[in-house]
């Protein structure tokens, strides 16, 4: 009787463990990146064009920029948030994503959040893919989502991939997509 009441509380400190220490947070992430799945591609005779370019943005240093810089271009939109678990299991594929094809296709990694703790965010993860901020209130070609979602659009501006779920960015079939849109060298 006693070995199982030892197992029962070592289970309970491990369940535990996940809600109140840091070794349940980086727990969730790696549970998020294992079970992590490829995102649907949308068939092409589904697939619906963004409402125009018109869409204003800051930089990472908060210099304002127009969207309308990616017409005619492939472009990947993710929104997050730095205090988001979901979203910060995804970021190291868009990390890796971003390094690989930061030439062929023009990255938007969007947050609502201040500069101070993305900023903190990015360098304690070393994430070196650009931060845009969204200006709140700013009309968008595109539905916001809630806290994270993420968009691949054409160069024609169809919308290629549309989800608000955790994905592997990082996936053959994400790169595989990504090369037909956009050609590999």
């Amino acid at each position: 009787m006693k070995r199982k009441t030892f197992f029962t509380l070592i289970v309970m400190a491990f369940v535990l463990s996940f809600f109140v220490t840091p070794v349940g947070y980086w727990g969730k992430i790696w549970l998020m990146r294992l079970f992590a799945s490829p995102p649907d591609i949308i068939k092409v005779e589904d697939r619906q064009q963004i409402d125009g370019y018109g869409w204003k943005l800051k930089d990472a240093d908060w210099n304002l920029f127009n969207f309308q810089e990616s017409k005619g271009k492939v472009s990947f939109v993710h929104f997050w948030a730095s205090w988001n678990t979901p979203s910060a299991a995804e970021l190291n594929g868009i990390q890796k994503l971003y390094d690989s094809y930061s030439d062929k296709v023009d990255f938007y990694i969007v947050t609502n959040e201040e500069r101070e703790p993305v900023e903190e965010f990015m360098a304690k993860n070393k994430y070196t893919f650009p931060v845009t901020y969204r200006i709140v209130g700013q009309d968008a070609p595109l539905k916001i989502p809630k806290i994270q979602g993420t968009y691949i659009i054409d160069e024609n501006g169809d919308i290629v991939v549309h989800t608000e779920e955790t994905h592997d960015w990082d996936s053959n079939t994400v790169t595989e997509l990504l090369d037909s849109l956009a050609g590999k060298s």
